[in-house]
């Protein structure tokens, strides 16, 4: 399997200096594609031939033997499935709504044109609408360091694609998130440019007057070299607009103030952002609180004002004639579009102009906003249960973007321990993509975020970390109910300083019970993981007063672990000052020992 690492950058320079060629390349990202498919089928909807690949390939090769200058020569990419590519069929995600177009796409004319080599279509949530991925008849693609959880969307395949090794690049769309959400979860770049800055004929309209065709890569030097490409004004494009690149400082960041940092439970969301901050912070931004109450009222226009009704339009010859053929969540926001109204849509406009005018005075006393891409990630067998609240969520911090046309750059920014990944957003006012696409060189340069989790041709289970701290330590009576598990020791460690441990009275074998307090100290704990079935069985045996609760431990982070309920320490020994269970045991062992 690929490493997942592959560069447009290096390819180029290798097919331009002669040390490969197109077409040896293009090999291999067949093979890479090939191989995958047995572990996730649903990232395309169409892969070209074979011959048809190689012969694009071939050409590329031909112009770089008649000495043309090709910034682009031989990459492989791959396009989500709602852009045209000549000759091939889009289907937006909707084996009903198929037409095999004439012309590609402007983009994609123009990275063919800069040597590029185009693979197949991806996958998608149905008509662009969903930020999770799984809303497609052709699969739902998974998070690739973690199968059980989404891979974001609607660009599910693109990022797929991309985190997984078999394409250089990959194009996804943007008009809520959809092209930020799964590079946060599968720890890529993911660049939103400013609405017009890159053509969208060719594109099958989500919002017409919101989309935007976003890259997916591993770094920002390949993020640059795209849009170095793409960018530019189309006369046939009614939305595209003249580049007029700002220069901008950035250096005054805006953060949500503490009380609107939304991450619903997702403690390790919270940690990574908190991190970020820091980072930012050690290089000299200054970080200024802001109050997110506009942004978020701008966010709640997409789904809940006029513009659903936007997306009703791009789609409503195929829900007039054959509603069954959309995906029934799709086609339940679709059907609410119809009931808005003329006077919904000035209403809508006038409150988002008003909205428009707090953001631009924003700006006044910032440079860039710095969010966390999302508030945290959902299983597949979680957003299925609750398509839309859980859909909804994953939106927070990246609906009102384009609404108030902004420029967006997702970076990766950690991982959870279960694989998935964390990312923050730098979003700031339109047409300032180049000085953003510096901010985050900066930032990445200073974070050195991890690097991703190794590819697997295995299905990885969801996995959960537990801290014990008494009797199921090693070597302790109980530690055969982890073992017999298959329980895995990640870590030994101490918690936070925010505990008591006591020696709970008359328990067989004898156990401690761990209490959060202000005047605590560390205790000593080992950390284990378990796949979420052992896990749950792990729990069934656990006996009052004892419970498992969520216990932090001294690098901050958040595990699943022993807690008490307060009977647990009536007649009980406070043991704190040992600093462990462990250190207890020690001491009954030896002689004079109590």
């Amino acid at each position: 399997m690929s490493d997942g690492r592959i560069r447009a950058g290096a390819i180029a320079a290798a097919v331009t200096a002669g040390e490969t060629n197109a077409v040896s390349v293009a090999r291999d990202a067949l093979a890479r594609i090939e191989a995958y498919a047995a572990i996730q089928p649903a990232v395309w909807i169409t892969r070209l031939a074979e011959q048809d690949v190689l012969a694009r390939a071939a050409a590329v090769d031909a112009r770089i033997a008649a000495g043309e200058t090709l910034p682009l020569a031989g990459v492989p990419f791959a396009i989500k499935d709602n852009i045209d590519l000549a000759g091939v069929p889009t289907t937006a995600a909707c084996p009903d709504f198929a037409y095999r177009p004439a012309a590609s796409a402007e983009v994609v004319a123009r990275l063919i044109a800069a040597g590029a080599v185009p693979v197949g279509k991806t996958n998608l949530d149905q008509f662009a609408t969903g930020l999770n991925g799984t809303r497609s008849p052709y699969g739902a693609p998974a998070c690739v360091f973690n199968r059980a959880y989404v891979s974001g969307g609607s660009s599910s395949g693109s990022a797929v694609a991309v985190a997984a090794g078999l394409v250089a690049f990959a194009l996804g769309t943007d008009t809520a998130g959809s092209g930020r959400v799964p590079a946060a979860f599968n720890g890529l770049v993911g660049m939103k440019p400013t609405k017009g800055r890159w053509s969208t004929t060719g594109l099958v309209p989500a919002c017409r007057t919101l989309d935007c065709v976003t890259v997916l890569t591993h770094d920002i030097a390949d993020a640059r070299a795209v849009d170095a490409v793409v960018a530019g004004f189309d006369a046939a494009d009614a939305y595209s607009r003249p580049v007029a690149d700002r220069p901008v400082a950035l250096r005054r960041i805006g953060v949500p103030r503490p009380d609107q940092r939304l991450f619903l439970g997702d403690a390790a969301s919270e940690r990574l952002y908190d991190q970020a901050l820091a980072t930012l912070a050690a290089s000299g931004a200054e970080l200024v609180e802001i109050d997110m109450a506009p942004l978020r009222e701008a966010a709640m226009l997409l789904y809940g004002g006029p513009w659903v009704a936007e997306r009703t339009a791009a789609a409503r010859p195929l829900l007039d004639d054959r509603p069954e053929a959309i995906d029934p969540t799709v086609r339940a926001i679709l059907e609410h579009g119809r009931t808005v109204s003329g006077v919904d849509v000035f209403e809508g406009q006038y409150r988002l102009a008003e909205l428009q005018r707090h953001a631009d005075a924003m700006w006044q006393d910032i440079d860039l906003l710095a969010l966390p891409t999302t508030p945290t990630i959902y299983r597949i067998a979680e957003m299925r249960a609750a398509p839309i609240a859980l859909n909804s969520n994953l939106g927070l911090y990246t609906n009102f973007v384009n609404l108030l046309d902004m420029a967006a750059l997702a970076l990766p920014a950690g991982w959870r321990d279960n694989r998935t990944g964390f990312g923050i957003t730098l979003i700031a006012a339109a047409w300032t993509d180049r000085a953003l696409l510096d901010a985050g060189d900066a930032y990445l340069a200073a974070a050195a975020p991890p690097p991703s989790p190794p590819l697997t041709t295995e299905d990885p289970m969801d996995i959960v970390k537990l801290a014990v701290v008494g009797a199921h330590l090693d070597g302790m009576p109980l530690h055969w109910q982890l073992t017999s598990r298959n329980a895995r020791l990640v870590a030994a460690t101490t918690t936070a300083p925010t505990y008591r441990l006591y020696a709970m009275a008359n328990s067989t074998p004898p156990k401690p019970a761990l209490v959060h307090a202000a005047d605590g100290a560390a205790i000593a704990v080992e950390v284990y993981e378990l796949d979420v079935a052992a896990f749950g069985s792990f729990v069934v045996e656990v006996p009052a007063p004892l419970a498992i609760g969520s216990v932090t431990l001294v690098d901050g982070s958040t595990v699943k672990g022993f807690v008490a309920e307060p009977r647990a320490i009536e007649g009980a020994e406070d043991i704190t000052a040992l600093g462990g269970w462990r250190a207890y045991i020690d001491g009954l062992a030896r002689p004079g020992g109590s």
